[in-house]
Order: C-alpha cells, then structure tokens, then sequence
C-alpha cells in the first residue's frame, strides 16, 4: 500500500493497480478540481461517475425521484427568496459539505435562531452554493443514525451513532474521526432494504462500489429514511468491527487484481 495526496502532481497514478480514495477533506471548497483528477484516474475505487455524482448532495432529489425515501428537503438555489420554518426545529446545510461543514441547528420557537438561520442561508447563498434545509427529525435523539456499511455490494456491519449537532453553524465542523456515541447495531429488515435499494440506485448499481456507507434516521412513524449515502471518503467505523478490515482488504485485493 502506497499513501498518496489526490493533488500531488508528481504522482504517477497509472503506476498503480487500484487507487482506492479514503481521505480527501480538502476536496470541498475544490470540488470542480478534484472530479477532474478523479475523471483522469483510469482505476479509481470508487469510480468517478460515482464520485462526481456523490460529492453534491443533489443526488438525493435524484434518488428520491427513483423511490428512495430521504429525509424531506427543502431546496434552496442562490437567489431564491427563503424564509425559517413557522415551527419545529431545521438543519440548515450546504449541498458540498463534508463532516458537518457549514451546518446548523435552528429552533423556530427562538428568534434568535430563527435570525441566524435567515444569515446561514444568505451567506452560503452569497457564495454561489445550493442550500439544503430539513426538519430535525425526533427520533434521532432516541434510535439515533444507523449507519450500514458495505464492501464490494457486500454488507459488513452497522453502527448507531448519538445525535451530534446541537446548535447554530459556528464555523467548526465533526473532526474527520469523530465518532460521538458510536455502538455496533444489528440493523432491521426495513433499514437492509432500504440500504440496498439505495445502492442499486447508485449510478453502476452496487457492484460498482468497493465500499459504502448508507446513513439512515427514523421518521416519526419509526421507518428509516436516508440522510446520506456515503461514498466518497466514509469513515468505515473498522476499529468497531475489526472483522471488517480484513474484508475490506480482500475486496481491495480482488479489485486490484481484476483491474490490474
């Protein structure tokens, strides 16, 4: 195995079998840049077209227009006219984001929130990115984010993790290995289902995928519904499931070897 930066000009990738993306948190404010780089990776896990498409959020309104059921979503394109929720509470998040960036909790009871979320929404505006705002969904706080984990279309292991966002966006974001409250879960038949549909729907379908990560909370009536499908850069939560970084390495060492 050989690190490499993503915009390192002096590396070769045609010199590897198999480039496998597993942490590139610079690549939001460049976005444009790094779907060129991964456009030119000719063995790239995973691939570009999947890269492209999962690096902007709007893949969501396109999974919710094949039947995947997402949290509901409101959204908001620079130069549209917005005003806060009348009631119940809203994340406020840009559609390139990465571990909480530029993210916020708002209460519409408090006007002071309420103000705060009209300037969140105004500045990312300003700055020429698509706005997504959601209702903060209850059960988080209970059941918490299922968060499934696959590896070559393969189910590996589950997680839940705690709620972590509690406020205002205040410039800071979830480091890259935070993982606040996390817990191995056995996941239900309804969230597997979900999960897999999601992954069909990916562009290749599931097979196309070395690895995945589908991040589910409940609705009111308790049924999953797809907060994100992760597969660019997910944490894989492997030190919660040592099993699971044996798998990953075989399914990489298969791949490598197919493409090779």
């Amino acid at each position: 195995m050989t690190p490499a930066v993503w915009d390192d000009p002096t590396v070769d990738w045609t010199a590897f079998d198999l480039a496998v993306i597993r942490s590139c948190w610079d690549y939001v404010p460049r976005r444009e840049e790094f779907v060129r780089w991964a456009r030119r990776v000719e063995r790239l896990a995973n691939p570009a077209a999947v890269i492209e498409w999962n690096t902007d959020k709007r893949y969501l309104r396109n999974l919710e227009e094949r039947g995947i059921p997402i949290v509901p979503t409101t959204w908001v394109e620079p130069g549209d006219a917005w005003e806060p929720p009348p009631e119940g509470e809203s994340v406020i998040k840009p559609a390139v984001s990465i571990s909480s960036r530029d993210t916020g909790r708002y209460r519409a009871a408090e006007p002071e929130h309420r103000r705060l979320a009209h300037e969140h929404v105004r500045r990312l505006q300003e700055e020429g990115r698509t706005v997504m705002v959601q209702p903060y969904l209850p059960g988080v706080e209970d059941e918490g984010e299922t968060s499934l984990v696959y590896f070559g279309g393969v189910f590996s292991h589950a997680v839940r993790r705690s709620a972590a966002l509690d406020g205002p966006d205040r410039g800071a974001r979830l480091p890259h290995d935070a993982s606040p409250g996390v817990e191995l879960r056995r996941p239900t038949a309804a969230q597997r289902n979900l999960a897999e549909r999601a992954l069909a729907a990916a562009p290749g379908g599931a097979e196309a995928l070395l690895y995945a990560r589908v991040d589910l909370v409940p609705n009111a009536a308790g049924n999953p519904l797809l907060i994100e499908l992760e597969l660019t850069e997910p944490m894989l939560f492997l030190a919660q499931w040592p099993e699971a970084a044996e798998k990953f390495a075989e399914v990489i060492a298969s791949r490598a070897a197919a493409t090779g």
